[in-house]
């Protein structure tokens, strides 16, 4: 895997995506076919992508990386109004500066508001969706990992900058969450995502400038999001736009009901269950490649 990403890397152009924002990171691997969107939640990045993406490649397919904005190596304005609505703009700007007619956006996480309503909004662009662990509306089964309840929880603000104050105990809130997250996972599993998930979350939040400004805005609005987008399940039964959802059982919080929740409020889709967490695409890159390729 190791000598796959280093040739999927050595043929990657990176670029600097501006908006009115800020500019964005983008890794865009050439390959044919609509082009793969991959957009990540929070507190991760694009690097979450990384044992996917030389599956992805290697089918021939194009795939293009997006760091939002404020997270990873896309820039971290300090005075910037991090929102959904933004992501979706972060989006539209990638798709029209690489001069992509056709794109399957790819939403993991709090990325999947932002796949799925980029596709609302542009579906003549879009050829199909991908949802990985995801959440969009209200559904059944619907949790909320600890780390997010406290950020999104609008009487704590206090405690929530008194976290990002300090480091030592956000580093501590951060632990607890990843142990709660990866309890399921299998050995194997567990040492990737300490090998992978772990630094990239680590360093979005120890670079300076760091993510916590976006991380803390984002979550802070995820109620709000959760319920703008309940109202547009109306919208979303109407689309023509097929999704292809693609869940790890053993998430402790996205659970299997809310991808069969989703999966029920759209015209045309499909339902891939694998023996994974909140990170297929970590825990199992070959079958959630596999499941992708075949998406057109």
């Amino acid at each position: 895997m190791v000598d796959q990403l280093n040739t999927a890397l050595h043929n990657v152009e990176i670029r600097r995506v501006g908006t009115k924002n800020g500019a964005i990171h983008v890794r865009h691997f050439p390959g044919n076919g609509p082009a793969f969107l991959l957009l990540h939640g929070f507190p991760d990045n694009s690097r979450i992508y990384d044992d996917l993406i030389p599956h992805l490649v290697a089918g021939g397919r194009q795939v293009v990386a997006i760091d939002f904005l404020g997270f990873g190596a896309s820039e971290k304005p300090a005075d910037a109004q991090y929102s959904f609505a933004q992501q979706i703009a972060d989006v539209e700007a990638v798709a029209k500066e690489l001069n992509l007619p056709t794109v399957i956006p790819v939403g993991h996480d709090a990325g999947g508001p932002a796949a799925i309503n980029f596709a609302l909004k542009h579906p003549q662009q879009t050829a199909a969706v991908v949802v990985i662990n995801a959440f969009y509306g209200d559904a059944p089964g619907l949790l909320v990992p600890e780390l997010i309840e406290v950020f999104s929880h609008k009487p704590l603000k206090a405690l929530q900058q008194h976290f990002l104050r300090s480091p030592e105990q956000f580093a501590w809130l951060l632990n607890f969450q990843r142990e709660r997250m990866s309890a399921d996972l299998t050995e194997q599993q567990k040492r990737r995502y300490q090998e992978l998930l772990g630094p990239v979350i680590d360093e979005n939040f120890r670079q300076q400038p760091s993510a916590g400004p976006a991380f803390a805005q984002m979550t802070y609005q995820l109620g709000d999001e959760v319920a703008s987008n309940t109202a547009r399940l109306v919208e979303l039964r109407r689309s023509h736009v097929p999704f292809t959802f693609v869940w790890g059982r053993n998430d402790p919080y996205l659970h299997v009901t809310v991808a069969e929740y989703m999966c029920s409020q759209v015209r045309q889709g499909v339902l891939h269950v694998l023996d994974a967490g909140h990170w297929p695409q970590i825990d199992e890159s070959s079958a959630v490649a596999n499941i992708m390729l075949g998406v057109r």
